[in-house]
């Protein structure tokens, strides 16, 4: 970004009763940030919802002396800062009306050509929590997805190591700016982090960890993502509202059940209940609902294929395929007498034993 226009931007956020929804309108309708700055009374006046007060705090010349400490924060410690009009910036967070205007970011990571999904869950996670968490990042992995969370102690940290023992870029987003590390026991996590993916966050240098940052901290993490996982829950808690902005946003939003005993899965199943969440019980559950399909695959020899080791269930399938060709998942349950969720848990074992491949339209063939 032009650290020109940068200053601007910073400078018009900075102006009292200028949100983000307020900001990205009087850009759109004035062409830049420091043309908002320049444009006349009346012309400012003939955008919606801008009144007579807003326009009197636009004049105010402390906002550039704020927004020139910034940006020499930023540019003293080489932060990378994203823009709500550059295509560097989250594609799907565009199409929030309440996204950030800019974020800031540190690490190495591409956050528009990849499968991103959101996992969020209590910070008092249990082993049971921690097992699946794993499970689902591992199963996951071929799939080469980017893990977003809130780089918070229990189900994010979670994630986020999960994501790092497979190899997958993974990206905290910060509850404040970039200058700290909440919790601090998590700073030795830093490095490994930002050499494959890093920290996104829209809070300034001077911004602390407070309590409404965490909501505010929410709305990124469900709107950039193609979808949110909740692992665990209690009856309240943050990850409830991420997955309530996530369902506000058009995003799948996916819930791990639990006992009805266990407080840490109440959350997770009312969501379930009440229809705000799909049932989530493997990493299948995910790929068969977001149509998730492999961008390139591994060849594999006959030799290998031949030695091959099926279970009955898989040995069914394969020779139903082998068959009748290339068929429907919903066909393969039906002539196979198996339930939705579980041929799909089947399906991707088979596809990552390389004896099928799916196609689209959610059609399978074997190999």
């Amino acid at each position: 970004m032009i650290p020109n226009e940068l200053f601007h931007v910073l400078a018009l956020l900075k102006v009292d009763g200028v949100g983000d929804i307020v900001a990205k309108k009087l850009i759109n309708h004035c062409g830049s940030a420091e043309e908002v700055f320049k444009s006349k009374r009346q012309q400012l006046q003939s955008i919606d919802g801008i009144g007579d007060m807003l326009l009197k705090k636009l004049k105010d010349k402390s906002v550039f002396e704020k927004a020139a400490k910034e940006l020499q924060f930023i540019e003293e410690e080489n932060f990378n800062v994203l823009y709500y009009q550059e295509t560097a910036y989250p594609e799907k967070l565009k199409h929030c009306i309440d996204g950030p205007t800019l974020l800031f970011s540190s690490g190495n990571f591409d956050l528009n050509t990849r499968k991103i999904i959101s996992i969020v869950g209590t910070r008092e996670v249990t082993s049971y929590g921690t097992e699946f968490c794993k499970k689902l990042i591992e199963d996951l992995a071929i799939f080469n997805p980017i893990i977003v969370s809130g780089f918070a102690y229990g189900v994010d940290i979670v994630a986020h190591k999960a994501a790092m023992d497979n190899n997958l870029q993974t990206i905290g987003v910060l509850a404040h700016g970039l200058n700290q590390i909440y919790p601090k026991v998590h700073k030795k996590y830093v490095a490994k982090m930002e050499e494959n993916g890093g920290f996104l966050t829209e809070f300034w240098s001077n911004s602390n960890p407070d309590k409404e940052n965490f909501v505010r901290r929410n709305r990124i993490v469900a709107g950039m993502s193609e979808a949110t996982i909740v692992i665990e829950s209690a009856e309240k808690g943050g990850s409830l509202i991420t997955a309530n902005l996530a369902n506000d946003y058009n995003r799948d939003v996916f819930a791990v059940p639990g006992r009805i005993s266990d407080k840490f899965s109440q959350g997770c199943n009312d969501l379930i209940k009440t229809q705000r969440a799909t049932l989530m019980t493997s990493a299948a559950d995910l790929i068969y609902n977001l149509s998730w399909e492999l961008e390139s695959k591994p060849t594999k020899s006959v030799q290998k294929q031949l030695f091959v080791s099926l279970d009955n269930d898989e040995q069914l399938i394969y020779d139903y395929l082998q068959k009748n060709g290339k068929q429907l998942l919903d066909s393969i349950a039906i002539e196979c007498s198996f339930p939705i969720f579980r041929i799909s848990s089947i399906l991707l074992n088979m596809e990552l034993k390389g004896v099928i491949r799916p196609l689209p339209g959610k059609l399978f063939e074997a190999i």
